[in-house]
């Protein structure tokens, strides 16, 4: 609780008492006396320090209550929640409602699915984080209950054998691929999928490294066209980002063969291999080559960017010369986010956070198909993770079909945006289905039916329609 702000009460003025102080409190937010997150004194507390009665500060809390400048919580108090501009006083200013860009419903990918979270469950997972004491010394290769964790969890899920002591904590994916790069040799070559994740490849060239863009067809990365001098693959095997497909099981041990052969460190980002419906998922690379694989997996995509945590699972050299790195640079990544997933996972929350998505995951996939169907389109993409494509008949309908959906309220994601040098002839849709509420989704399907088929229409009076590839 803070102080009792000098609050000037004008007792002889024909304005109510309880109006005069709802406008002092305001100023005194405006002018930075109170700021977002003070607590404020009870309503009790304060008429005794103003000499007023409580009927006073009762009706001036309610009336800011009412105007959404402070919020109460039961058994904590009552709270600032946010700061006003300077106005006449007594005058109640109006709160913004204008809505950022940012309001827009989210149809892109990369969002987690928080509709589903429980949030009791997440309470709970950080107050047994807190219960832990503070680290004495630091630990570059991750909490303990963490590394642990992962690994009953890569064993579970994903079925990959690793003992706690083979998994190193990251920050994510991202900051895991720009640490492996780090220790190879400088301005090393290192072949992408394309179309693929721009981040890492935003990564790669921030690190230094030369980025070879490598295509992509039904059965994963086009291994013939990976040139001999890279120095590592980076690749998203079980659910290529963006085109949703799955590496076959050929493509994958020819792969592990060639990294061995030709000296490669092969990067397998598992961004979202929890995620599948009715598919048994392949061998990951890291269980057929552990000591060519770099196995890197995220919290990001199936619970939230909150926790900032991730892991790798590297051959034994690999690992070593990264905790070297870290503890040479003190680099290392914070635990609390690493604390909390290990509550999770101790408690069974995660593994029951892990059932709901799935169920909800494949509802609301089932749910776009239908709506891209409706259109005369199909959406492509294994049964797997969040998102699927809809391929466009070139850049041109893609950027119309964008803007429509914009001036509609829904944000949508062009294939375009993920693709490098050499696959300037490939368009469609990326469509994200984790990030909105429930019933928002459904509200944005209606407007991307509409939005697909007054663009093919406007572009192609004879497009087709029909019920899509719903099987």
């Amino acid at each position: 609780m803070v102080d009792v702000p000098p609050l000037l009460l004008d007792r002889a003025s024909r304005t109510p008492l309880s109006v005069q102080l709802a406008d002092a409190l305001r100023a005194a937010t405006a002018d930075g006396t109170l700021r977002p997150g003070d607590r404020l004194p009870s309503t009790r507390e304060l008429a005794v320090a103003l000499r007023v009665s409580r009927t006073v500060t009762s009706a001036a809390y309610d009336q800011l209550l009412a105007e959404g400048w402070v919020g109460g919580r039961r058994g904590a108090g009552t709270f600032v929640l946010s700061a006003v501009s300077p106005g006449p006083v007594g005058v109640t200013p109006a709160v913004d409602r204008v809505a950022p860009a940012s309001a827009l419903v989210d149809l892109r990918a990369g969002s987690p699915c928080l509709e589903v979270l429980d949030r009791a469950a997440w309470r709970r997972a950080w107050r047994a984080a807190g219960d832990e004491p503070p680290d004495r010394l630091p630990e570059p290769a991750g909490d303990p209950g963490f590394r642990a964790a992962v690994a009953g969890h890569l064993l579970r899920h994903r079925g990959l054998v690793a003992a706690p002591a083979d998994v190193l904590a990251t920050s994510g994916t991202s900051a895991a691929v720009t640490e492996i790069v780090r220790v190879l040799p400088p301005g090393s070559r290192v072949a992408v999928e394309n179309p693929g994740y721009q981040r890492v490849v935003g990564a790669l060239r921030d690190a230094g490294c030369v980025v070879v863009p490598v295509p992509v067809d039904d059965d994963g990365l086009v291994l013939d066209a990976v040139p001999a001098d890279v120095a590592a693959v980076y690749c998203t095997p079980a659910h290529q980002y963006p085109l949703g497909r799955r590496m076959s099981a050929a493509r994958r041990l020819a792969l592990v063969t060639r990294a061995r052969a030709e000296g490669w460190w092969v990067l397998e980002d598992d961004y979202d291999g929890e995620l599948r419906y009715d598919v048994a998922p392949l061998p990951l690379l890291g269980a057929l080559g552990p000591d060519v694989v770099v196995h890197l997996g995220t919290t990001s995509k199936i619970l939230s960017p909150t926790l900032g945590v991730g892991w790798l699972v590297a051959p034994p050299a690999l690992r070593d010369l990264l905790l070297e790195r870290r503890t040479r640079t003190g680099m290392r990544p914070p635990r609390a986010g690493q604390r909390v997933l290990a509550a999770l996972a101790a408690s069974g929350d995660l593994a029951r956070h892990l059932r709901r998505l799935r169920r909800e995951l494949a509802g609301r996939r089932q749910e776009v198909r239908v709506a891209v169907a409706a259109a005369g389109l199909v959406a492509e993409g294994d049964p797997a993770g969040a998102h699927l494509l809809v391929p466009l008949t070139g850049p041109e309908e893609e950027a119309a079909v964008v803007a429509a959906a914009a001036a509609e309220g829904v944000a949508l994601d062009g294939l375009g945006r993920h693709l490098g040098a050499g696959a300037a002839d490939r368009a469609g849709l990326v469509l994200g289905f984790a990030a909105p509420g429930r019933e928002e989704l459904r509200r944005a399907l209606v407007v991307l039916t509409e939005v697909l088929r007054g663009t093919r229409n406007d572009s192609d009076p004879a497009s087709p329609e029909g019920d899509g590839a719903l099987s």
